[in-house]
C-alpha cells in the first residue's frame, strides 16, 4: 500500500511516518508535502496513492481546497488538532480522521477501519469526503465571539478585515470596534468567501468594500489604505500583486 503525507508541521509528518514504520511496514511513503500549491501540484503530476494522510490547516490555507483542482477517489484520514466544525463534519460523514498529537492506537484503528472497506464502501467515501468539502466551502455569514460571559453575534458584512498578531486574531468591523475570534487566520480565510474578502498576506484579510485606496509601495507591492483604521500598514508583495489585481478586477470587470 501507497500513502501520501500532506503535513505542514515537520515534528507531526515525521511522528506520523514513525508510527507507520512501527505498525504498518507494508506502507510505502510515497512523498511528504506541506502546502495546498504543493500537493495540487504533486497530484497533478503523479500517480494517485492508496490512502492519503491529510492534515486539515495548511500554511496556504485550508487543505480542502485541494479538491477544487484535483479529483482524488483514494481514502483520506484527516489530521487535525481541534476544529470542531471539522470533527462534526466528519461524525457525520462517517469519515475517519486523527487528533493530534497522534498516537500508534488510533493510527492502528484507521487503517484497519479502511481496510474492512469494499470497493463499493471506498467509492462511497470518496462521494462523502467531496460532498464534505464542498460543504465546508459554504461560507458562515454569522460569527460568535466571545467576550467575557457574553456571546455576541457578528454578521460577515460588518467585517471590514481581520488580523492576526501574536497568535490573537481580531475581526474589526467598519465602525473599528474589535472583535476576538477563537479561528486562525487560514481558517477565516476558507470560511470567507474569495469574491469578497482577500488574504493580503501573514496578518491580513481584507473585504473587497474597505478597500479606499492602493498605493503603489517600494520594490513593485502595493500599500492597502481602509475605510477604517488598521494596526499596521498592509503591504501585498510583488508575487502577490497579479492575484491581488485580478480579483479586483473579477469583482469590477469593467475596470
Amino acid at each position: 500500500m501507497t500513502a501520501l503525507i500532506i503535513e505542514d508541521e515537520t515534528a507531526a509528518a515525521r511522528n506520523l511516518a514513525a508510527i507507520l514504520r512501527t505498525t504498518a511496514p507494508d506502507v510505502e511513503i510515497v512523498a511528504t508535502l506541506e502546502s495546498v500549491a504543493e500537493s495540487i501540484e504533486w497530484l497533478q503530476k503523479n500517480p494517485h496513492p492508496d490512502l492519503l494522510f491529510m492534515d486539515i490547516h495548511l500554511a496556504d490555507g485550508d487543505s480542502f481546497r485541494i479538491f477544487d483542482a484535483v479529483e482524488i477517489e483514494a481514502p483520506i484520514i484527516f489530521t487535525t488538532a481541534y476544529d470542531r466544525y471539522a470533527l462534526e463534519a466528519f461524525k457525520v460523514n462517517s469519515i475517519d480522521y486523527l487528533l493530534k498529537p497522534l498516537n500508534e492506537a488510533d493510527v492502528e484503528r484507521a487503517l484497519a477501519k479502511l481496510k474492512r472497506l469494499t470497493s463499493t464502501e471506498r467509492r462511497n467515501y470518496g462521494s462523502r469526503v467531496r460532498t464534505m468539502a464542498s460543504a465546508r466551502r459554504e461560507r458562515e455569514e454569522v460569527f460568535l465571539v466571545h467576550v467575557r460571559d457574553r456571546i455576541i453575534p457578528l454578521q460577515r458584512e460588518q467585517i471590514a478585515f481581520c488580523y492576526t498578531s501574536n497568535e490573537r486574531v481580531t475581526a474589526y468591523g467598519y465602525d473599528g470596534a474589535a472583535y476576538p475570534l477563537d479561528r486562525t487566520l487560514e481558517m477565516l480565510q476558507s470560511m470567507l468567501p474569495e469574491t469578497d474578502f482577500f488574504r493580503a498576506n501573514r496578518q491580513f484579510i481584507v473585504a473587497r468594500r474597505a478597500v479606499k485606496e492602493i498605493v503603489v509601495w517600494f520594490g513593485s507591492r502595493l500599500a492597502l489604505h481602509l475605510t477604517v483604521e488598521t494596526p499596521e500598514r498592509i503591504i501585498i508583495s510583488k508575487a502577490r500583486v497579479p492575484e491581488f489585481k485580478a480579483w479586483l478586477k473579477s469583482v469590477h470587470p469593467d475596470e
